[in-house]
């Protein structure tokens, strides 16, 4: 009878152990990968083909077509629009202090019927490719808001406008939380703009005003407006720090050489030639801005590696990367880095590389889709934060907050579907998933870098806070 009670408690054994190791395996079950596909390695991304300008011939939906399937799938339980999330904010007490080393790319442009008598860049028209035979094969016109936006994400604000004092100031606390102490102002001299919005300087005042709440810092990205010269760069850039300068969320760079001054990223500087910048940029120059009150930290776009010489030639104190595309230019691509930041070591400039969360700008670009970068639930950003890391930059910038017609935004999206449209979200995780991981990485980067910078004697190079 023994025997046979202990034949019985063993085979009971054996029978719970089956059962909870059933149960754990079911538990362990992870949800698919993300849209865009499997996780890949910096070795898999496709090279570089660049033409004049960065344009590029590409002729594929496929990924455009997978994104929308997994879409769809998990979209079938789900309303229309998700609503915004009413998740707890992160308490100010609880979050590490803001890093002025990391700059985040911010955009102005969007607008809508409630604040603007219409909308603006939601609207973005369909671009053309150059070679008619690809155009004719996608679609043409434009986007038509609030439900159908030039993005293949859409916001957790909606097709919002960028001169809602309330937008304005959700975004100043977004950026509060993932610990970014400086946005750099898309920017265009008053009564300019690109080619499909309107002017945005008379927005600067209140992004200046909400910034100081959240004890954040603006400095200005200036793009490449009509007929961009030395000359009238030495007006524009007067003419901001004139008007701006003294506003106390305006941003400056103490430099090792104890010299506090404004910084300007000059977006497609390449294209204006490196003579012109000269005469702006260095002491001898006929429109030298060096040793005025007007002097400042000027930082080139580097895409193709044979501007590294035009940037030294014409004066420019640093280099930033911006494309969030990982091989789509020498600057942005990741294994260029370190030599990058050695280059710049040798002639004492500031390297400033661009991170990006993906890249998908099929809704405006639709012949565009090998250029995608997929997100895959923000490996893509963590590893080219840690290539940035790795290379010991002077500052690390972001692309973006909220570019949404490249799909570079770290600005918190939801699901939406429409009967035509699935857009592309941030699950299985939250819509804050980017700047918590900006916030993770912001934290890193701030010891790391103190711990550099003091190996090499940099610690005199304070930003100004």
């Amino acid at each position: 009878m023994a025997k046979f009670r202990r034949k019985t408690c063993f085979i009971l054994s054996l029978f719970i152990l089956l059962f909870f190791s059933l149960m754990m395996g079911l538990k362990m079950l992870r949800p698919n990968q993300a849209a865009f596909g499997d996780p890949f390695g910096l070795d898999l991304l496709p090279e570089i083909r660049q033409q004049t300008h960065l344009t590029k011939v590409f002729d594929s939906q496929k990924s455009d077509k997978i994104n929308s399937e997994t879409n769809i799938k998990n979209l079938k339980t789900e309303e229309s629009t998700v609503k915004a999330s009413v998740a707890s904010e992160p308490r100010p007490e609880e979050l590490p202090p803001l890093n002025y080393y990391l700059h985040v790319f911010y955009y102005s442009w969007y607008g809508n019927p409630q604040f603007d008598g219409k909308y603006i860049h939601w609207d973005h028209p369909v671009l053309s490719h150059w070679d008619p035979g690809i155009t004719k094969k996608y679609p043409k016109g434009k986007h038509k808001p609030p439900d159908d936006i030039g993005s293949r994400f859409y916001p957790e604000l909606g097709s919002y406008s960028s001169r809602d004092p309330s937008v304005i100031e959700t975004h100043m606390k977004q950026m509060y939380s993932a610990s970014i102490g400086v946005l750099a102002l898309s920017w265009y001299p008053p009564d300019l703009n690109d080619e499909n919005g309107e002017p945005t300087d008379n927005l600067v005042p209140t992004i200046l005003d909400k910034a100081h709440k959240y004890n954040l810092k603006v400095t200005f990205h200036i793009e490449p407006y009509k007929n961009r010269d030395d000359k009238n760069m030495y007006q524009n850039v007067k003419y901001i720090i004139d008007k701006y300068g003294n506003h106390p969320a305006f941003y400056r760079y103490k430099t090792k050489n104890g010299n506090t001054l404004p910084m300007f990223y000059i977006y497609d500087s390449y294209i204006t030639a490196s003579q012109k910048w000269a005469n702006l940029l260095t002491s001898s120059g006929s429109q030298s801005i060096r040793n005025s009150p007007y002097d400042a930290l000027f930082i080139a776009l580097l895409v193709d590696k044979k501007h590294r010489y035009g940037i030294l030639r014409g004066g420019f104190d640093g280099i930033y990367t911006y494309f969030a595309t990982n091989g789509f230019t020498y600057g942005s691509s990741f294994e260029n880095w370190a030599n990058i930041k050695y280059f710049c070591d040798q002639f004492n400039l500031m390297f400033i590389p661009s991170v990006g969360p993906g890249y998908i700008d099929t809704s405006i670009r639709p012949w565009n889709s090998q250029n995608t970068r997929n997100r895959i639930n923000g490996k893509y950003y963590e590893t080219a934060l840690r290539a940035a890391l790795q290379a010991h930059p002077s500052i690390i910038s972001i692309t973006s907050f909220n570019e949404w017609h490249e799909g570079t935004q770290i600005e918190r999206a939801v699901p939406k579907r429409t009967s035509n449209i699935v857009y592309l979200d941030y699950r299985p995780h939250k819509p804050s998933l980017y700047l918590e991981l900006t916030r993770k990485w912001s934290e890193k980067y701030r010891k790391e870098r103190a711990i550099y910078a003091l190996d090499h004697q940099e610690l005199s190079a304070q930003p100004v806070s």
